[in-house]
């Protein structure tokens, strides 16, 4: 229902969904660069930005890491918020929940506060704590995802047709910088 199927189409509307939430840090002036990774396989990415990275500490209200929160519950995103984001994309609070539930791994690294934090996920449940890794100077978020080969017709990313929206996305967004790249 979010992503609109589980065919080619669904498939890269996961990514979409994770280069629209690195997007709107640079709509708010938090980034100002965007790498976009597809891995060899294939079958997996790994989007990085420059932005604020994702909240980890935690929440108030709900005594979880607010990163595990926005990851796993629908609706929880900073785009509710009034505050965060004037102007944004994406599903608007679903899209990185979407993506992981419909995920066979996630991995979530967050540079903030002077460290580098990590989380992982199988299809929208952590599989651990999140863990402060080490001192970090800088920050950013970084999403490595590797969509569910039991939900999809098939996992086979399209480095063309990723190409193409990335340079859709870059002339739109001028001072941007997108940076695509295969391994």
């Amino acid at each position: 229902m979010y992503i609109g199927g589980v065919d080619v189409r669904g498939l890269h509307h996961l990514l979409w969904e994770i280069v629209d939430n690195s997007v709107d840090e640079y709509l708010a002036e938090a980034a100002d660069r965007i790498t976009v990774t597809l891995h060899k396989d294939g079958e997996s990415l790994t989007v990085s930005d420059n932005g604020r990275g994702i909240p980890v500490d935690k929440h108030p209200k709900l005594k979880k890491p607010t990163l595990e929160i926005i990851l796993t519950t629908l609706h929880a995103g900073g785009k509710f918020s009034d505050k965060n984001y004037a102007r944004s994309g994406g599903l608007h609070g679903v899209g990185s929940s979407v993506v992981n539930a419909l995920s066979d791994e996630l991995v979530a690294t967050v540079h903030r506060d002077g460290h580098e934090w990590m989380q992982r996920f199988k299809r929208g449940k952590p599989t651990t704590d999140i863990k402060k890794v080490k001192p970090f100077r800088g920050h950013g978020t970084t999403i490595f995802f590797r969509p569910d080969a039991e939900i999809f017709r098939r996992v086979q990313f399209s480095s063309e047709l990723i190409r193409q929206h990335l340079e859709d996305i870059s002339y739109i967004h001028g001072g941007l910088t997108i940076v695509f790249t295969t391994t």
